[in-house]
């Protein structure tokens, strides 16, 4: 199984995040998106070595997509309780809460810089908005 395969719900949730900003400003840039993730990736590696990170200044829709996908990392590492718009929390079909098995800091690490790399490929390939444009083709 490739770590895509893996860790295809957790790479999706940062994902759509992202895109969630992106809908709301149709001009961040890939920039905006890449600094919000490296912000984040090093501020849980220093968690993860026990030492107080240093903040990065993040300006604009970087400062967005960064609360928007810590505010997704932190649910999947099992800190905070996910809700809906409304206030709700969500429930399965059965009327259950939705309830997910909490993510190891590690692996929350090894997925933002998954994401990381997805976003200098794709600004590559694509330009200024290379990586929000192919991205958002796949999500809701």
């Amino acid at each position: 199984m490739t770590f895509e395969e893996e860790y295809e719900d957790v790479l999706q949730n940062i994902e759509f995040a992202v895109v969630a900003v992106y809908r709301r400003h149709p001009d961040m840039t890939d920039w905006d998106a890449l600094s919000a993730i490296e912000s984040l990736i090093h501020a849980y590696s220093a968690e993860a070595q026990g030492i107080r990170a240093t903040p990065r200044n993040l300006t604009g829709l970087s400062t967005e997509v960064a609360q928007s996908v810590r505010a997704i990392c932190e649910w999947r590492l099992g800190r905070e309780t996910v809700v809906d718009q409304d206030g709700h929390i969500p429930v399965l079909e059965d009327g259950s809460p939705l309830v997910i098995p909490p993510k190891s800091l590690d692996e929350i690490l090894a997925c933002l810089k998954r994401i990381r790399r997805s976003i200098q490929l794709w600004n590559k390939r694509g330009g200024r908005q290379g990586y929000l444009a192919f991205v958002s083709r796949f999500l809701p």
